[in-house]
């Protein structure tokens, strides 16, 4: 028995060294940034730090900025954030620029411990040293809040290192961004901000059982938010390569444009981030998103039931629309853009899966107030109005006519995001 357990220790043990992520030190700072003066790298610092949203999830609705203890709900269980602020014996007050470094791009604690991805720090470790260290010069300037840490809410075995020790030999390799010579200054600077700060494919990009990502951009859920990222690339869901560059950048700058208006999670993104980000800055990101290459094929075409009954649901929710949505978005589905969205063409429909049409109407659909759109229209909710199939049956008219094209939504879909909290 006593040999039995020592071969078992031996093997864990020999599991963990395996396994367990060596350190990257990385490039050291630039010469540049070395000899940047305090004011203006505490500038740059909170500039990156709007880029990169830290206070949307390092901050809890009315508490103290960036003094953590926001739950991330996760498949997992509750990763809960951290406090960052300057105080020395809760926040990182007692960091250096190598802790705060090795947090961003490793993923490591100062105390060594390996951090969990709901902190992005898989697209975090693309920033550069001079970046870090800029955000680093920001946080100690951060008021002290004195609040202590809450642990974890993860079900075993994800609590344990040696699974997240695991899970990163799987998922993660340290890497800071590398510009693609081939490529213009502009596209290199959008694709630094896309694929590091903005973390965009951390919502993005679809997970497999154990939260893998491929780090595309190529769609997903998030399974607790209840809302759907678009694919960013694929033309019949969210890609912008038929897009105009300033449609673009108008939409990540102030939320709408003539083509979308941007709701849910991602208006928070472009209220607390994108609308403080220069106007070179949000361009890059545009000039970037309108060239990313589009899978090659199409969808294949739905092919709609002339069964009567499903018939009879579609005149069911097109006489639903005449009389709640029309006034608005218009007989033809034309809209009044950009403040009442088009729903004729309108991808955002059409997308295979319907959870954001169908929160969207059962929760209304309210576009961020920014500089650029100071007193945005929004769409009231119906979910007290409409009962289930209801909300089935004008979101499927929705998908149906004015050329638009995808399956029939039923009232179980409708039911599992009726009592899904909006954030």
């Amino acid at each position: 028995m006593k040999k039995t357990l020592l071969a078992l220790l031996a093997f864990l043990l020999a599991t963990a060294w395996f396994l367990w992520p060596s350190h990257d030190d990385g490039p050291p700072p630039s010469a540049t940034s070395l000899a940047m003066p305090a004011a203006e790298k505490v500038a740059r610092g909170a500039y990156l730090a709007k880029a990169g949203d830290c206070m949307a999830c390092h901050t809890t609705r009315g508490g103290a900025q960036y003094a953590g203890g926001r739950a991330l709900q996760t498949p997992f269980g509750a990763v809960i954030s951290p406090n960052i602020t300057s105080d020395t014996e809760t926040g990182i007050g007692k960091w250096t620029a190598d802790d705060f470094w090795n947090a961003l791009h490793n993923g490591r604690a100062a105390d060594g411990r390996l951090l969990y991805p709901a902190f992005p720090y898989t697209n975090y470790t693309a920033i550069t040293r001079d970046d870090s260290d800029a955000l680093y010069a920001f946080f100690r300037t951060v008021p002290a809040v004195k609040q202590a840490n809450r642990p974890h809410e993860l079900r075993f075995p994800y609590n344990q290192q040696i699974a997240l020790a695991a899970w990163r030999a799987l998922y993660f390799k340290p890497a800071v961004f590398k510009p693609e010579p081939k490529q213009s200054a502009e596209w290199n600077r959008g694709a630094y901000l896309v694929q590091g700060l903005g973390h965009c494919s951390a919502c993005h990009s679809a997970r497999n059982a154990l939260g893998g990502s491929d780090g595309g951009l190529s769609g997903g859920l998030l399974p607790v938010l209840g809302w759907y990222a678009p694919s960013l690339n694929s033309d019949a869901e969210a890609g912008l390569g038929d897009w105009e560059i300033d449609h673009i950048t108008a939409l990540l700058k102030t939320g709408i444009s003539p083509r979308a208006t941007v709701f849910g999670p991602m208006a928070e993104v472009v209220r607390a981030s994108l609308q403080h980000l220069e106007d070179a800055d949000v361009r890059a990101m545009a000039v970037y998103l309108k060239a990313l290459p589009s899978p090659d094929g199409k969808p294949e075409e739905y092919k709609r039931s002339k069964a009567p009954e499903a018939v009879a649901f579609l005149e069911a929710g097109a006489k639903i629309y005449k009389a709640q949505c029309a006034e608005c978005h218009g007989d033809k589905g034309e809209g009044i853009p950009p403040h009442y969205p088009p729903l004729a063409g309108n991808r955002a429909l059409t997308m295979d899966e319907a959870a954001n049409p169908v929160r969207i109407v059962l929760n209304g659909g309210f576009a961020p107030g920014t500089a650029g759109n100071p007193r945005p229209y929004g769409m009231p909710p119906f979910s007290h109005v409409l009962d289930d199939t209801e909300v089935a049956a004008v979101v499927s008219y929705l998908r149906s006519d004015w050329g638009n094209n995808a399956r029939p939504v039923t009232g179980v879909e409708v039911n599992r995001y009726r009592n899904v909290p909006l954030d």
